[in-house]
């Protein structure tokens, strides 16, 4: 009689995996099987021989443990051992939506069936190992995105399991440049004046910040103009003389430019 001794799905390696995936059925007394019994279906083999068989999971077959065994051309079954049908992943949102071009960062990933998860992929930044400890949720740290030249890039999140690779498109994270100051017009004024900050990568600031003579600083209320302006008003309680104005985005904190506080 058949004895099956381990099943090998050959994309994960080992006895878990998705529908479509090949198992080989290891074992001895192999070479009568016409039958795999995957659960409740009966499954014909692709290939058999003394020591192997190998077979397709169904594209039916639903998540969970399933018992697989063999049948000879004599009717003979051999012992079964498991097999985990894994589901496929699904993402569902991102602890951060958006990380400096720069530098990447640390993101916590949301959805459902991480648990056998290998990667997470980040659009075309790339691919990052992950070993989730929870069925719902995996961290990991996004990688730069040194080549970018537009001023957002958005890239798609994904995870790749026993089960598959998510749905790309349906979980995103916006890769930001850090701003660049060019000129502020006028270079000095004081607490109440509207000043106009010139420059490029304005998009979601969310914090200027002027700096005094003494290294004392404090945010301003600006107004957005576009991409590559916006008038903020010097803030009261700094000290007079010669300090800086910085813009910050979710891509970091642009150039320190000269302003003078009168």
């Amino acid at each position: 009689m058949a004895t099956i001794t381990s099943l090998v799905d050959t994309t994960t390696t080992t006895n878990q995996g998705k529908p479509g995936d090949t198992v080989q059925i290891n074992g001895t007394g192999l070479s009568t099987t016409t039958r795999v019994n995957f659960g409740a279906a009966a499954v014909t083999p692709t290939s058999v021989t003394a020591t192997q068989v190998t077979f397709v999971v169904p594209s039916t077959a639903c998540s969970g443990q399933v018992s697989v065994s063999v049948t000879s051309n004599a009717g003979a079954t051999s012992n079964a051992l498991p097999f985990f049908v894994v589901a496929a992943p699904t993402t569902t949102g991102l602890s951060v939506t958006c990380l400096s071009a720069a530098t990447g960062g640390a993101v916590t990933l949301f959805g459902t069936n991480f648990l056998s998860g290998t990667q997470v992929g980040v659009g075309t930044v790339g691919n990052v190992a992950a070993t989730p400890t929870q069925p719902s949720q995996v961290t990991f740290t996004a990688p730069a995105n040194p080549g970018q030249v537009t001023t957002v890039s958005t890239q798609p999140v994904t995870i790749t399991t026993a089960g598959g690779t998510s749905t790309s498109g349906t979980t995103l994270v916006d890769y930001y440049l850090a701003p660049t100051i060019t000129s502020v017009l006028p270079t000095s004024g004081t607490a109440g004046d509207q000043i106009t900050v010139n420059g490029t990568g304005f998009v979601g600031v969310d914090t200027v910040t002027f700096t005094d003579s003494a290294a004392a600083t404090a945010t301003a209320v600006f107004t957005p103009v576009g991409a590559g302006q916006l008038v903020a008003t010097v803030p009261g309680g700094l000290a007079t003389g010669a300090g800086t104005i910085t813009v910050h985005t979710c891509g970091g904190n642009s150039n320190a430019q000269a302003f003078t506080i009168t």
